[in-house]
C-alpha cells in the first residue's frame, strides 16, 4: 500500500467521519447543542477541505496511485452518508432525500466498477453535472449542521433545505445521465452473454 501526503489526508478524512456523528452524543454537560452544531460542521468543513487538497496535491506532486484513487471516493461517500445519517436523526433532512443520494451514491458506484472492468471506465467519468450536484451537497450539509442563524442573518437551515432538495434533483438527474450512457455497453454485454448462452 503507497504512503504520501496526499493519502495521508485523505486517511485523515476517514478518521474524521466518527468526530463529524459523534459530536453529537457528548452529554449537554459537555457541549451545549449549539456547540455540537458548530463542532460537527467545523469538521465537516475540514473532511471537505482536505478531499480537495489532497486531490489537488496529489496531482501537483505526481503522487496519484491506484490506492489513492480507491480511497478517495470511499472516504467522501462515507463522509457524506455519515452526515445524511446523523441530519436525517436529528430530523433536518428528510429520510427519502437521503436515501435517493446515498442509493445514487451505491448505483454508481457499482456501475463505474463494473464498466472498469469491461475498460469502459471512459464512458462514466466525472461530469459537469455530478461535479455541480457535489457541490450543492457539499454546502448543504454544513448548513444544516450548523442549524442556526449565521452572523445574525442568514438562516443556514432553510438555506441548506433548498440546496439539499437540489442537490437530490441533481442526483437522479445524474444518475440517469451515467446510466444512458452506459445503456449500450450494458445492452451489448447482455446480448452477448444471451448469444454465448444459447
Amino acid at each position: 500500500m503507497p504512503f504520501n501526503f496526499p493519502i495521508l489526508l485523505t486517511w485523515l478524512r476517514v478518521a474524521l467521519i466518527p468526530l463529524v456523528v459523534g459530536v453529537f452524543y457528548v452529554p449537554d454537560t459537555y457541549l451545549s447543542p449549539s456547540e455540537k452544531n458548530l463542532a460537527s460542521t467545523v469538521v465537516f468543513i475540514v473532511a471537505a477541505v482536505t478531499d480537495w487538497f489532497d486531490g489537488f496535491l496529489a496531482r501537483r506532486w505526481n503522487q496519484t496511485s491506484a490506492f489513492g484513487a480507491f480511497l478517495d471516493p470511499v472516504a467522501d461517500k462515507l463522509m457524506v452518508a455519515g452526515a445524511l445519517l446523523v441530519l436525517v436523526q436529528w430530523d433536518r433532512v428528510n429520510a427519502v432525500i437521503a436515501f435517493i443520494i446515498i442509493g445514487r451514491e451505491i448505483t454508481i458506484s457499482a456501475l463505474r466498477e463494473w464498466m472498469a472492468q469491461i475498460g469502459a471506465s471512459k464512458s462514466v467519468a466525472v461530469s459537469s453535472l455530478g461535479k455541480i450536484k457535489t457541490a450543492a451537497q457539499m454546502v448543504a450539509i454544513p448548513m444544516l449542521l450548523f442549524y442556526g442563524d449565521l452572523f445574525g442573518v442568514v438562516n443556514t437551515y432553510h438555506i441548506g433545505q433548498a440546496l439539499i432538495l437540489i442537490a437530490a434533483v441533481l442526483t437522479v438527474w445524474s444518475m440517469f445521465y451515467y446510466l444512458r450512457r452506459a445503456w449500450p455497453m450494458i445492452k451489448e454485454k447482455a446480448e452477448n452473454q444471451i448469444d454465448h448462452n444459447s
